[in-house]
């Protein structure tokens, strides 16, 4: 992964006011920890990831409907824009990142791309692949914002704050970084 992808994916989440963290695989569970509002709920991460034991797994429409924080995975980040895309799964991922007013998302930082194109390229096979399974994605661009009735509305069709976990691909560094906003 070029650095310089994942800086500017970086300062594309600045300019979203969207908050960022980099940190390393074995930390991602302390770092969820210190960033969820409870109640939350979540679904499964990458298979080497764990979720904190107060995240809610496999929530109800009443879970969805109290919790705080909505914990995902990213399946790709958009450098330029700041944007994640956000794979439907059948433990309904979707619903867990829309209706909480903080969606965490975690990602691994070689599933950051530049821009549109590779993310296209990526994700047109993936979709295809997912036949008639119904599989869809969501390419979602920081809190969710609305200004029909005159002024910026943050959080009426999705989440009003949204933070990105970065995990690093190598398990050797240690540097973690946060940014809130």
């Amino acid at each position: 992964m070029a650095t310089g992808t994942v800086s500017t994916f970086e300062d594309s989440l600045e300019r979203l006011d969207v908050g960022w963290t980099r940190t390393s695989p074995e930390a991602v569970e302390s770092t969820l920890a210190e960033l969820i509002r409870g109640p939350a709920v979540g679904v499964a991460l990458a298979e080497s990831l764990s979720l904190p034991e107060s995240v809610r797994r496999d929530p109800t429409p009443a879970d969805l409907r109290e919790a705080k924080t909505g914990v995902t995975m990213a399946s790709l980040a958009i450098a330029d824009y700041g944007s994640l895309v956000l794979e439907s799964t059948p433990e309904g991922a979707e619903q867990v990142s829309l209706f909480p007013d903080l969606h965490v998302a975690v990602l691994y930082e070689s599933d950051i791309v530049d821009g549109m194109e590779e993310a296209f390229s990526w994700l047109g096979p993936r979709l295809r692949e997912g036949g008639t399974d119904g599989k869809s994605a969501i390419l979602a661009t920081g809190p969710s914002a609305t200004a029909d009735m005159g002024s910026l509305v943050r959080g009426a069709h999705g989440p009003k704050a949204v933070h990105v976990v970065i995990v690093a691909d190598d398990e050797d560094e240690n540097e973690a970084e946060r940014v809130d906003e």
